[in-house]
């Protein structure tokens, strides 16, 4: 499958998912402890920046104050792709929901308030089907 490029056939094809879990974001000096899978991990002059499930933070006794439903976008992106993480982020931004993206090799991931995770996948559901897609 080739990846994407073209924004309106991205918005249509972004088949948004909901991950059941709950996502922390931490930070710890040196490596990621023992124990951890992260879904993320970002290196930055302070410290290694980590996402991982809630309970294995829990478990590490690692300290965080935001918790994240990560949701997919199935639709495959290119890298270079212009214009869908500025259409994703104004349609969660003009709810009032925040959103960290991470773009993977395949598919981005939005991180979003736990708590408003659903609505904010029925709001990208439906910017795929006004876009031309079926939002699946």
């Amino acid at each position: 499958m080739n990846a994407e490029r073209d924004l309106t056939r991205l918005l249509a094809g972004l088949r948004p998912e909901l991950d059941p879990g709950r996502y922390v974001f931490t930070t710890v000096d040196g490596p990621a402890p023992a124990g951890l899978a992260p879904v993320v991990t970002v290196a930055e002059p302070e410290g290694l920046t980590l996402v991982v499930r809630q309970e294995e933070a829990d478990a590490a006794s690692l300290a965080y104050d935001y918790v994240a439903g990560r949701i997919t976008l199935r639709v495959h992106s290119a890298l270079d792709a212009v214009g869908l993480t500025a259409a994703v982020a104004r349609e969660l931004a003009d709810a009032g929901l925040s959103c960290n993206v991470v773009a993977g090799f395949h598919h981005d991931h939005l991180f979003v308030e736990h708590a408003r995770a659903e609505e904010a996948l029925d709001l990208l559901t439906r910017l795929a089907e006004c876009s031309g897609g079926r939002g699946e």
